[in-house]
C-alpha cells in the first residue's frame, strides 16, 4: 500500500468551524449515513437496507447537488466523499431535515477510498462536479483529475456506467479532457474530444447560475464504460 505522506494531495485540510446546525449533522447524522474506510469494502446493499443504481460523488462540498439529486431520484443509491466536515455536517443535517434516506457518506481522501472500499464494474455513475482546478501550474500536479486516477475509476464503472465531470475553469476542462480521452476503457457519449450539454441530472448550482450571467462557461464531460470484448 501506497504511503500516504508521499502521496500528492488534491485537497488542502481546512479545520473550518462548524455552526450548531453542522455540528448537529455531524453528531447525529453520522452514526446514521456515515461509512468509514476502517469497514473495509463497501457493501452497497446492507450499507443502504436495499439493492438499486449506485452513484458515487466525490467532493460535494457543501452538499447541495448530491442533495437535490437524491430527493429527485429516492430509488437510487448515492455515496458522496468530503474532506470538508463543515460540508458533511451540513449535508447529514439537511438530509435528516428534509427526510432524504438515499445517501451514505465518507468523510475521508477520495483515493484511498476508490481503491480500497469500492469494488470493481460496482458503480453503475461516478461523478466529479467542479473540484478544486488547482491555478497555478506549479499546482497542476495536485488535480485530482489525473491518468492514474481516471484508470482506477474506470474500473469501479460498470460496463455501461457513467462518469461524469464538471469544471468552470476552461484550463481545467481542457486537460480533463485530454486525459479522458486517453483512458481506453472509456468512450465519450458526446464524440471524440468534445463536451457533453449539461444533462437533466446535474443541478445547475448558484454559482454556475451566477456565472453564466457574466458570460462564464461551465464544461461537462461525460463518458461511458466499454463494453468488454
Amino acid at each position: 500500500m501506497e504511503d500516504p505522506r508521499r502521496r500528492i494531495r488534491s485537497f488542502v485540510m481546512r479545520a473550518g468551524r462548524m455552526t450548531e446546525g453542522q455540528q448537529r449533522g455531524w453528531d447525529e447524522g453520522f452514526a446514521r449515513f456515515g461509512v468509514t474506510i476502517e469497514q473495509g469494502l463497501l457493501d452497497w446493499d446492507r450499507a443502504f437496507g436495499r439493492g438499486g443504481e449506485r452513484v458515487l460523488e466525490i467532493g460535494f462540498g457543501m452538499g447541495d447537488s448530491l442533495l437535490a439529486m437524491a430527493e429527485a431520484r429516492p430509488d437510487v443509491n448515492y455515496l458522496g466523499i468530503e474532506v470538508h466536515r463543515p460540508g458533511v455536517g451540513r449535508l447529514l443535517a439537511q438530509a435528516m431535515d428534509r427526510g432524504i434516506e438515499n445517501i451514505r457518506v465518507y468523510a475521508e481522501d477520495a483515493v484511498p477510498i476508490l481503491r480500497d472500499c469500492i469494488a470493481p464494474d460496482s458503480l453503475n455513475a461516478l461523478q466529479v462536479y467542479f473540484p478544486d482546478p488547482w491555478h497555478k501550474k506549479r499546482h497542476n500536479k495536485r488535480r485530482l483529475i489525473q491518468p492514474e486516477f481516471i484508470a482506477m475509476a474506470a474500473q469501479r464503472i460498470a460496463p455501461g456506467g457513467l462518469v461524469h465531470l464538471a469544471t468552470d475553469w476552461e484550463p481545467y476542462a481542457e486537460h480533463m479532457l485530454e486525459v479522458m480521452e486517453q483512458e481506453a476503457a472509456l468512450e465519450n457519449v458526446a464524440g471524440a474530444a468534445q463536451y457533453s450539454e449539461r444533462p437533466s441530472w446535474r443541478p445547475e448550482t448558484k454559482f454556475e447560475r451566477r456565472g453564466a450571467r457574466l458570460g462564464h462557461g461551465v464544461w461537462d464531460l461525460l463518458y461511458r464504460r466499454r463494453s468488454r470484448a
